[in-house]
């Protein structure tokens, strides 16, 4: 799809790095803007410092996912919510930070017991900091991912949506903000 997003970041929550959820968090990025050039933020690797205000690494982080156009937020269900870790990561950003930043909140579990966590716990936490999430939030399998389902779950989901997060992409970009 042709647009507005030269630039997305993948922020993965998930306490493995090279994870399934990474996985998926990348997918979904190649399938909405596959010529952009794709960054990913394992905040595994970023754990020693959360937790330290001046870490270069989680201040090179955060300022990868406020210049990007679009924004993977991906992270594992635990316990019918995201990780602490993913949430120790997104509380470095202040209410509405990321200034209307086209943002795909994504989760991945095991069952579908879990879908609506996306949309009732990882998308409040995000428009709370200034997230745009102007489409259905994608909640992959791990079955999918082990089956080689996603790419087909995503260009699905990429096809319906995509035009939405690249509308908001090229409005943000037109109003000129960072």
């Amino acid at each position: 799809m042709p647009g507005p997003v030269a630039r997305v970041a993948v922020v993965v929550g998930n306490p493995k790095v090279g994870s399934r959820t990474a996985t998926a968090g990348r997918a979904a990025a190649a399938a909405v803007a596959p010529s952009a050039a794709v960054s990913t933020v394992e905040v595994a690797e970023l754990a020693p410092g959360l937790f330290t205000w001046d870490d270069p690494a989680v201040a090179a982080a955060t300022a990868t996912v406020l210049e990007a156009d679009l924004l993977i937020v991906a992270t594992p269900v635990y316990k019918a919510s995201y990780t602490g870790l993913l949430k120790s990561f997104l509380d470095r950003f202040g209410r509405d930070q990321l200034r209307a930043l086209a943002t795909v909140p994504l989760m991945v579990g095991a069952a579908p017991l879990h879908s609506l966590a996306v949309e009732e716990q990882l998308r409040p936490v995000l428009v709370e900091i200034g997230a745009s999430c102007p489409t259905r939030g994608i909640y992959v399998l791990e079955s999918a991912i082990e089956s080689g389902e996603l790419t087909g779950q995503l260009a699905g989901w990429a096809e319906l949506w995509g035009p939405a997060l690249l509308a908001v992409a090229g409005a943000r970009a037109s109003a000129g903000t960072p």
